[in-house]
């Protein structure tokens, strides 16, 4: 895969258009789901119970995460305030804002500090504050969403019970409210949730119920089973006693610091946190930003932004298994449409980095969703160069799976861009690795994979260097190029860093042979359920199984599938009910056979016009693969494209059209992807 990449425009250059339903927005695949339900009209005098009650919505898009990809950094998704929200809300701003501050959670919660951060200050130039949830009595926040919905239930309902779905802290937040309350409560999590969160649970004296692989099973358990027990389900984000809840944390950096503000970064899963600290914020201080972060494998948020509408995640990546959601919330999407100041999308590199900034600073282990708005705000700062600001953080949780400290320890370094992975081809004769080591020069070699193969010619060589400047890793590149020693960057490439790095030898010649990672439910019988599915009808050829401390196993598996029957495979593959994704093209398994040649670039042109922009893209395909070939671009506006093939070489130009304000021409941005 070869692809041109071009920052994008400040976010204040916004398109301005008088009609809402005009909107250009980036071509994305999607399909209708049918509607939940049907919607019901508010009558107009509501009691609370029908004001709190959180009405069902329009048909939704089902979209990909990667169909809404920016750099880290970048604060994209920005509401448009232009059009209608999805309602009218259950409750209206000063509703939020008096409940906040009558809000009961410090019958149960504490608050925390709002500690400075002086490791972390020095070296982004500005003035960082940690918002310390993860020192919560149930490390996160979501105790205070929970507590304070319940504590609002009428004695007749808590001596019903309490019901909740969850996988984590949810479920220990409704647990510790329970007991202080002296309900009983039932808690439904998945059969993957590792033993140690689950056991929590029981401690607080909650009934632990494990039901289901996935989250949305335990859910559809926990609601049936609350109407058969008359309990009261506790949802984890979309209730506006929920919100008011979370809330109180913005109520208390308010508190806790005197000076101007420059922006609030909160991680999003379903919403809760960020809607109620925005509640309580923009009616106390409009000028602060409230900025969102979220992983760019679980962008729910911030593509339901985009859209202007909620979407479902067709899936959804598990590192940071604290804000993997597929859909937000009715009302935190409505209150973040008029609210918030936009989303940071970061990678899970940058969370495992940011994670190890905060042990340097306050020696404490963040959950991934924990350091996920510390990720944001320094790829923020960085990308904008903020300097001399105030940026405070949400430290959200701190319930971390000790066996995924593992892959957090590997990536911290990727993450702080101190690392770097790649391939190079060195021809299979004597003294061809002494020159590779010649050419790597000055540079820290931190990891080295090489197996011998008679069959290989050259031969594929995976490594690690230790970077310092990014001119440091081009130098080195350009001196391994320079001698005919091919090198690809292989630092941004997931599969390489979950599978690869792990395996010697590089790939086989094998016939027919499919790559797929599929994510394995954390379960005993997930295996055979796997093989009894597929084998023994298609051969299996590699299997590569690494535990990452998560629900789902990441699995690399190999498969002998003739042309002729991919459609029963992709069939069989899909009614198994595992997440999986095709990696036969991936660049790190086929060797980067397709690349973009610069050097024969040599019919590029652009034509700038106010609101027109074209240019023209030539491609030269070093080993053809395939026939068929697609282009997509990347980036916020709208693309027509037109590809052309002749010989070996590919044609693509991209038309740019639409009413750009300021008249800003942009850069357009491709994606050349072999089928």
């Amino acid at each position: 895969m070869a692809a041109n990449t071009f920052a994008p425009p400040p976010p204040l250059l916004r398109p301005k258009f008088s009609n809402p339903a005009s909107k250009i927005k980036p071509y994305v695949c999607a399909t209708l789901s049918k509607p939940t339900a049907e919607i019901s009209i508010k009558p107009a005098v509501a009691t609370r119970e029908q004001k709190l009650q959180i009405l069902p919505t329009t048909p939704q898009l089902r979209v990909s995460p990667d169909s809404l990809q920016y750099p880290a950094g970048f604060l994209g998704a920005v509401p448009d305030r232009t059009g209608d929200g999805e309602g009218d809300g259950a409750l209206n701003a000063m509703e939020y804002l008096t409940n906040i501050l009558a809000s009961k959670v410090y019958d149960v919660a504490i608050e925390t500090p709002l500690q400075f951060a002086s490791k972390l200050s020095e070296r982004l130039g500005v003035n960082m504050w940690l918002k310390r949830e993860d020192l919560q009595p149930v490390f996160s926040f979501k105790l205070r969403g929970a507590y304070n919905m319940m504590a609002k239930l009428p004695r007749e309902q808590l001596e019903r019970g309490v019901i909740c779905s969850s996988a984590g802290n949810h479920a220990q937040g409704v647990a510790l409210a329970a007991k202080r309350l002296g309900c009983s409560a039932v808690i439904v999590m998945p059969v993957t949730t590792p033993e140690i969160k689950w056991k929590s649970v029981e401690r607080l004296g909650a009934t632990v119920v494990l039901v289901g692989d996935a989250y949305d099973d335990a859910q559809k358990y926990a609601k049936n089973r609350g109407q058969e027990e008359g309990r009261t389900f506790v949802p984890p984000f979309d209730h506006p006693d929920i919100i008011m809840g979370q809330g109180t944390v913005g109520m208390e950096i308010k508190r806790q610091i005197n000076d101007p503000i420059h922006a609030i970064f909160v991680p999003i899963g379903g919403g809760g946190l960020i809607a109620g600290i925005a509640a309580y914020i923009k009616r106390v201080s409009p000028e602060v930003k409230i900025i969102g972060v979220e992983p760019s494998d679980a962008n729910a948020m911030a593509l339901s932004l985009h859209h202007g509408q909620r979407v479902m995640l067709d899936q959804v990546g598990g590192f940071a298994d604290g804000v993997a959601v597929k859909e937000v919330g009715v009302e935190t999407f409505r209150l973040c449409t008029e609210l918030i100041d936009g989303v940071v999308l970061v990678g899970r590199d940058a969370i495992c980095a940011s994670i190890k900034d905060m042990f340097e600073e306050k020696r404490n282990i963040l959950e991934p969703a924990g350091a996920l708005a510390l990720a944001g705000a320094e790829a923020y700062c960085k990308y904008y160069g903020l300097k001399g600001e105030n940026v405070v953080v949400i430290t959200s949780g701190a319930n971390m799976n000790f066996d995924r400290l593992r892959l957090v320890t590997e990536l911290a370094d990727v993450g702080r861009q101190r690392e770097a992975v790649l391939a190079t081809f060195l021809p299979e004769e004597p003294g061809s690795f002494k020159q590779f080591c010649e050419l790597v020069g000055p540079m820290n070699i931190t990891e080295f994979k090489y197996r011998y193969n008679v069959d290989k010619n050259p031969a594929q060589v995976l490594y690690s260097v230790g970077l310092h400047t990014v001119s440091e890793l081009s130098a080195m590149v350009d001196r391994l190029e320079s001698a005919q020693l091919r090198t690809i960057n292989l630092t941004s490439n997931d599969l390489v860093k979950d599978h690869l790095r792990h395996l010697i030898g590089g790939r086989s010649n094998v016939q027919n042979e499919l790559l797929c990672r599929f994510v394995f439910p954390e379960r005993p019988g997930a295996l055979m359920k796997f093989l009894d599915a597929l084998s023994p009808r298609w051969n299996i050829t590699l299997f590569h199984y690494r535990g990452q401390g998560e629900t789902g196993a990441n699995v690399l598996v190999g498969i002998q599938v003739a042309q002729t029957e991919m459609d029963d495979f992709r069939v069989c593959a899909s009614n198994l009910g595992y997440d999986y994704v095709m990696e036969t093209d991936n660049e790190a398994t086929r060797a980067a056979t397709l690349v973009l040649d610069e050097g024969k670039k040599t019919r590029e042109r652009a034509v700038r016009h106010p609101y027109l922009e074209v240019r023209f893209f030539k491609f030269r395909i070093i080993q053809p693969v395939a026939t068929e070939f697609q282009i997509s671009c990347i980036g916020p506006p709208v693309f027509q494209t037109r590809v052309g093939c002749c010989c070996r070489y590919i044609w693509a130009f991209g038309v740019l059209a639409g009413r750009l304000a300021a008249c800003r021409p942009f850069e357009l941005s491709f994606e050349l992807v072999v089928s």
